[in-house]
């Protein structure tokens, strides 16, 4: 996501022209809040409850959330190809990335806003970001809550890239926030294969969620950050399951 932390103003970090309104484009209230889906310039435009969750203009951070996954799945076959969860479809960034990789084997999104879904099937204004990444075979999309997948679906994966909201300190609605906690963390554990990496997007640092990933049993728990235009940088917690 492409949020923005509480000390910053929640316009996108590259915002269009002053002059401009933004054009709500589609407007849903689901059982998680409202979603909007708005055109601000040049610019796609996600928020959810009032709060700007992400925008089409730059995407390094997402991108990077794959990227970073990627790199520290190390010691694997080289002809493996490693299972990939993305909590969150957003923008379509993300899934972009990993399907742009042919190393990523099946690559399951989870996304609980079916509006989010629908912005971006064919035609609609999002699909320009994801077509080719929805009709990769690899790809499938469940709507479905992330938390409950973790705890419900049994599958296990050598990759979770979660971005789901603005961050473990900085939650959208209430229960997101249950991902971030022990149990939570617990079930990201267990859905990954050993030697599996953990990596979640957040618009701030957030020491207290990098001890919980430590007393949770994660090894190489570190916090990479990426410059924004302005404020605090975004980051990626990254940690590893012990094999």
């Amino acid at each position: 996501m492409a949020a923005m932390s509480p000390q910053q103003s929640t316009v996108p970090a590259v915002a269009p022209a002053p002059d401009t309104t933004p054009d709500v484009l589609d407007r849903r209230t689901g059982p998680h809040g409202e979603v909007v889906l708005r055109r601000h310039g040049h610019l796609l435009q996600i928020i959810a409850n009032g709060c700007f969750l992400m925008d089409t203009s730059d995407g390094r951070s997402e991108r990077l959330l794959v990227d970073l996954a990627a790199a520290a799945l190390t010691d694997r076959d080289p002809a493996a190809r490693p299972r990939l969860l993305i909590g969150g479809l957003g923008v379509g960034f993300s899934l972009a990335r990993a399907a742009a990789e042919p190393r990523w084997g099946r690559i399951t999104v989870v996304e609980r806003e079916a509006a989010i879904i629908d912005w971006h099937r064919p035609g609609a204004p999002l699909s320009a970001l994801s077509r080719e990444a929805l009709a990769d075979p690899r790809t499938e999309v469940l709507h479905t809550d992330l938390l409950a997948h973790l705890r419900t679906g049994g599958r296990t994966y050598d990759a979770l890239c979660l971005d789901v909201d603005n961050g473990p300190d900085w939650t959208v609605t209430d229960d997101n926030g249950g991902l971030y906690t022990p149990d939570g963390i617990a079930r990201c554990r267990e859905r990954l294969a050993p030697g599996g990496v953990l990596a979640v997007w957040s618009a701030q640092p957030s020491a207290d969620f990098e001890g919980a990933l430590r007393n949770s049993g994660f090894q190489g728990v570190r916090t990479h950050e990426i410059p924004v235009a302005r404020g605090v940088p975004d980051v990626v917690h990254l940690a590893v399951r012990a094999g």
